[in-house]
């Protein structure tokens, strides 16, 4: 194993990113270092001729000495350079420099690209990275000279999402843009992401060769396992067995090593002891394989020594640019004819469809597809994860996100490791499919041995919140999961609440109506019940009846066994109808469960046939329909733009946060003028509290502030009790006298006796805005309504950002006591303009400044005319490297 090398003082490690390119390869990106003088030389010279010209303008046939030292000796400041690294080789560097010194908004910014990386998307990752990291350092432009001949890297620049300015001068073309992000460049950079981890995951699930590696003449081994269901699948493509025995095996010939095969492997599937992986992992890369699948088992879930060899087996497989599905994988599956694979442990193939199903451990992925088949629920694809050290669930939804034999994805989650990368992956995705998501365990960040997750103080409602902002469909198990799979896989999505029940049993129809009004959906038609000895006509015009009333979004029928009529053809009579219209149906057919060839219409225009599903109670039913509405109503509103309130000053804002560290580097909670400072730089104005130590400082106080004022204790003991603590609309130097005596005499046994006097606001709703860094999540914003009730009945309301505008709105509706800000009985409406402003504000201050460890705006005091930020408290402490910072990593 390559030993680390020293880093300089000031090295900023969490650049350092492993990143997918455009062919789905991986690349190493990292700050440059001192010591890179002889790497960037070997670069330098191994670079065309025409190469070297459109970078330099000049034929540079060697760098010399003070170049080498000036590329490679930055202050990752005012000049920074990254390079991009496969395997130990530099292949492509890009840097930029502050014009006039670690002040200046505006950089220089150059890329220098390997001829053998063009066209494979590195210098869209330099952009994307050196734009971050600028906005971080306080750069708000970059501007370049391109020769105009060199095309790709014009492209890069007009491509990348900017509003890129050109100018023609002297033979080149200067370019100049804003580097902050903007709706389009958020896309592009979503877009290009998208692309290339989903073509790393297609060389996983669509490989054109296999190798088996570590098949055993025993029967019952693992490896023979695999190799018999490989073969068994009917893989159209290349099989290649590497057995130690060097026998035939499965009546095929054996190689020792992989690098011994005779032909490209795309895929190895690695069988072997854990102790023997890494071994076999090296030989790959030598072989030039582009893909892992490891099911061996000992690793991370094994204790120390497991965890250490987890650890290598990834830094290998990332330096070689290979991705990996395990270890300790169940396997992976495509069910699609011309490319159908079984590599895993399953001995059969699941029928085709069209869900795409992850799991992470190997007994869940028996039960998810021995569940599936028994419903007749057709899958695209499935993959076990296992530990999950590289491909996780946000690869496999970045792989579903345009594929057309996938119409819906399953997720069943024991960890999460990139929450904020998942939310904004799932979002997108579930713009165009539904994501159902299990998660499991009681908590709701339970980590199974083996998974590299960090902590979380988050509360589990924030994690629940995260899913409903993303528009997933959450579920508590996998029976739930597949009931309201086989609803969206094979029905239209509702487009409103309203339903029409139908049957042929008085008891199975009120029970339907109960469960649909307690799930939130409307009963306007029915329930309808036709007598149990009635015919396939009088089923089928009941039907149509249903389903053609105007009102009725969605139908659910239920039916018990006729007694006159077969019930075979009852069940052909639901099909056909409901495949007449656009509207989604669920049924209880007792005797069928699943999407089963009896509830099946012909296949329409689009090959497709149209299934209605069947549950074994109407609940059940009903439950899948209230979520597949839940998510048709989400999935057709308008989702916002994200918010980026005016008058924020960044730059001032860290230079803040870096002098309170600089003093205090283990973090502290600020000073009054400190906390006034930073969010004044986001826009927020906190009205002053002025302490005081008696009467005379009390009146002294109330006099510079102006009547009237209030003069409240701030001891944690008591904050939460106003009838106890707080004297309001004082208005004379004899009433605070008054008023300080009384609360002194008061308060003195509570040792409660902290005063502050205040400004007399306008009276209004309490509430209370907060974010907090978690080391999981990043940045999580929340709201309440102030008072010792709503912290009792825990009715508080988190989202994660970057927010929307429409985040913010749902963030204030999301909490129980909301009625109380919008005209409740009789009362005036709140600012709620101005209350979203402040929420924008501090998600934004969240998402930018890390090192905020906590926030708390208490009270925020809304009411029509406005509202006041009557208090606050910020604690910062030494930031650690975020999740999903802005800069395009893998998870």
């Amino acid at each position: 194993m390559t030993p680390q090398r020293p880093v300089p003082e000031g090295y900023p490690q969490e650049w350092e990113a492993d990143v997918v390119l455009r062919d789905g390869s991986v690349a190493h990106v990292r700050p440059i270092r001192p010591d890179d003088e002889e790497a960037l030389q070997r670069f330098h010279t191994a670079q065309s001729p025409e190469s070297v010209y459109l970078r330099f303008f000049a034929p540079l046939k060697r760098l010399s000495d003070k170049d080498l030292h000036r590329f490679t000796h930055v202050d990752y400041v005012s000049r920074v350079a990254l390079v991009v690294e496969v395997g130990e080789d530099i292949v492509a560097v890009g840097r930029y420099d502050r014009i006039d010194g670690p002040t200046d908004p505006t950089a220089e910014v150059a890329f220098n690209v390997s001829d053998a990386m063009q066209g494979r998307g590195v210098g869209s990752v330099l952009l994307e990275h050196l734009a971050a990291i600028g906005q971080e350092n306080g750069v708000q432009r970059f501007i370049a000279d391109v020769l105009p001949q060199n095309r790709r890297m014009l492209s890069v620049f007009s491509e990348a999402g900017y509003e890129v300015s050109r100018q023609f001068d002297d033979g080149v073309i200067a370019l100049s843009f804003d580097i902050s992000p903007t709706e389009q460049s958020q896309e592009v950079r979503a877009a290009r992401e998208q692309r290339a981890e989903s073509v790393s995951v297609r060389s996983l699930l669509r490989p054109r060769s296999v190798a088996v590696v570590g098949v055993s003449a025993r029967e019952a081994s693992v490896g023979r396992q695999v190799l018999r269901n490989v073969v068994g699948s009917g893989f159209a493509g290349e099989v290649w067995v590497v057995s130690r025995s060097g026998e035939p095996v499965e009546g095929r010939p054996t190689y020792e090593r992989v690098s011994d095969v005779p032909a490209a492997v795309d895929l190895a599937v690695i069988a072997v002891p854990a102790a023997q992986v890494h071994d076999v992992v090296l030989d790959c890369a030598r072989a030039g394989v582009k893909s892992l699948l490891v099911v061996s088992a000992g690793f991370a879930e094994a204790g120390p020594d497991g965890r250490l060899r987890q650890q290598r087996l990834l830094r290998t497989a990332r330096r070689h640019g290979m991705r990996v599905i395990g270890p300790n994988s169940f396997g992976i599956i495509n069910t699609r004819d011309d490319e159908r694979l079984n590599a895993s442990l399953a001995p059969q193939m699941p029928s085709a469809g069209h869900l795409g199903l992850f799991a992470q451990s190997g007994a869940l992925g028996i039960a998810v597809l021995a569940a599936a088949d028994r419903r007749g629920l057709g899958l695209s694809d499935f993959v076990s994860a296992g530990n999950r050290i590289d491909v996780s669930g946000n690869d496999l939804m970045q792989y579903w996100f345009d594929d057309d034999d996938t119409d819906a994805v399953g997720l069943y989650l024991e960890s999460m490791g990139n929450p904020r990368k998942f939310s904004r992956i799932a979002r997108r995705l579930a713009g165009r499919k539904p994501v159902i998501v299990v998660k499991s365990s009681s908590s709701a960040f339970g980590v199974p041995p083996g998974h590299r997750v960090r902590e979380t103080r988050a509360r589990p409602e924030a994690f629940r919140s995260m899913l409903r902002q993303a528009g997933v469909i959450r579920v508590d198990g996998v029976h739930q999961m597949l009931d309201v799979a086989q609803l969206v896989v094979n029905q239209p999505m509702p487009e409103g609440n309203r339903v029409a029940v139908v049957g042929n049993s008085d008891a199975l129809g009120a029970l339907a109506a109960d469960a649909a009004t307690s799930r939130g959906l409307d009963v306007v038609h029915g329930p309808v019940s036709v007598p149990a000895e009635a015919d396939a006509a009088t089923f089928e015009a009941a039907l149509e009846e249903a389903f053609a009333d105007p009102d009725v979004s969605s139908v659910i029928a239920c039916f018990i066994p006729p007694l006159v009529t077969d019930s075979t053809e009852v069940a052909q009579v639901l099909a056909r109808t409901s495949a007449a219209h656009d509207k989604p149906c669920v049924t209880t057919f007792l005797g069928m469960h699943g999407a089963l060839e009896a509830l099946s219409s012909a296949e329409g225009d689009s090959g497709r046939r149209r299934v209605v599903p069947s549950y074994s109670m109407p609940e059940d039913g009903v439950r899948a329909l209230a979520a597949a509405t839940r998510y048709g109503e989400w999935r057709a509103r308008d989702h916002g733009q994200f918010v980026r309130p005016e008058g924020i000053d960044r730059g001032a804002a860290e230079q803040l946060v870096e002098e309170v560290l600089a003093g205090s580097p283990e973090g502290r909670r600020l000073r009054t003028d400190e906390v006034e400072q930073l969010l004044g730089h986001y826009g927020i104005r906190v009205w002053p509290v002025v302490p005081v130590q008696d009467r005379r400082s009390a009146v002294r106080a109330a006099r510079r502030l102006g009547y009237p004022v209030v003069l409240k204790s701030v001891s944690p003991l008591v904050r939460h009790q106003p009838v106890t603590a707080v004297r309001v609309d004082i208005s004379s130097d004899s009433s605070v006298r008054e008023a300080y005596d009384a609360l002194d005499e008061r308060l003195a046994p509570l040792h409660a006796n902290r005063f502050v006097v205040q400004k007399m606001a306008t009276p209004g709703m309490p509430c209370v805005i907060g974010s907090s860094e978690d080391p999981l999540f990043g940045p999580v914003v929340s709201f309440g309504l102030g008072g010792s009730p709503t912290e009792l009945l825990d009715d508080v309301g988190y989202r994660i950002p970057p927010l929307t505008d429409v985040d913010v709105s749902d963030l204030i509706l999301s909490v129980k006591a909301a009625p109380l800000l919008h005209g409740y009985r009789g009362a005036a409406p709140v600012d709620r303009a101005a209350l979203e402003d402040v929420i924008a504000r501090v998600s934004v201050l969240a998402d930018q400044i890390p090192e905020v460890a906590s926030l708390e705006l208490n009270p925020v005091n809304c009411h029509p005319g406005g509202l006041e930020v009557l208090g606050a408290e910020v604690v910062l402490t030494p930031p650690d490297s975020r999740k999903d910072s802005g800069r395009r990593a893998l998870s």
